[in-house]
């Protein structure tokens, strides 16, 4: 297959995906001050991870940010080609995209395929409740609750999760792998092969299979 084909074929959406009636299609702005589209320059077709936060948070949004670039840090090869992070302002009014610049700046996550999104209050809180929402008013309508979970999504195969943001790396990694592109028949044979290799050396050494 030719790369340009290949390259396309990432960013089609599931033929079931419910696009803007469940992403919307709500124009932001990124940290370049570049001005986005949420569903049709974000999510269409894509995998990612979307995160709630903002910049003069000194709680938990600095402790998500910092696992999120060590998640960044294993997944990096996969950045901005298959793979995204979207981090996006609950207080839009106060996070300019000179703000969330700075912010990135200053945490050493202006990096290639992770964006910090600010826009209109209205669109923003929309998102949020089309992502997050729990359809319960003590957390829906708090905003302290913003933190503590990152949506995982992968709009190629229309399927979404949760991975708590203070669950161990392997955790949140593991929910990423979950919504990874589905291999071909091919692709499964070579990695089966290598996990029965592996396993052969388990049991050869332990005389059982060991969790790695």
């Amino acid at each position: 297959m030719e790369r340009r084909k290949l390259i396309s074929r990432i960013f089609e959406p599931h033929p079931a995906s419910p696009g803007v009636s469940r992403y919307t299609n709500a124009v932001l702005r990124t940290q370049d001050n570049k001005e986005v589209r949420f569903y049709d320059d974000l999510i269409k077709g894509r995998q990612a991870m979307v995160q709630f936060m903002y910049a003069e948070c000194k709680g938990a949004c600095n402790l998500t940010t910092q696992r999120m670039k060590r998640i960044y840090g294993e997944l990096k090869n996969r950045m901005g080609k298959d793979l995204f992070f979207y981090s996006i302002s609950i207080k839009p009014e106060d996070d300019t995209p000179a703000a969330l610049k700075h912010y990135a700046e200053m945490n050493k996550v202006d990096l290639p395929g992770w964006v910090f999104l600010t826009g209109d209050p209205h669109d923003i809180e929309t998102i949020r409740f089309r992502l997050f929402g729990m359809s319960h008013p003590g957390f829906d309508l708090d905003d302290a609750m913003h933190a503590g979970m990152l949506r995982v999504l992968n709009d190629n195969r229309n399927s979404w999760g949760m991975a708590q943001a203070f669950a161990s790396d392997k955790h949140i990694l593991k929910r990423i792998f979950w919504h990874d592109p589905q291999k071909s028949y091919a692709e499964r044979v070579i990695e089966n092969r290598a996990l029965q290799v592996a396993i052969m050396k388990d049991v050869k050494k332990y005389g059982y299979r060991r969790d790695v």
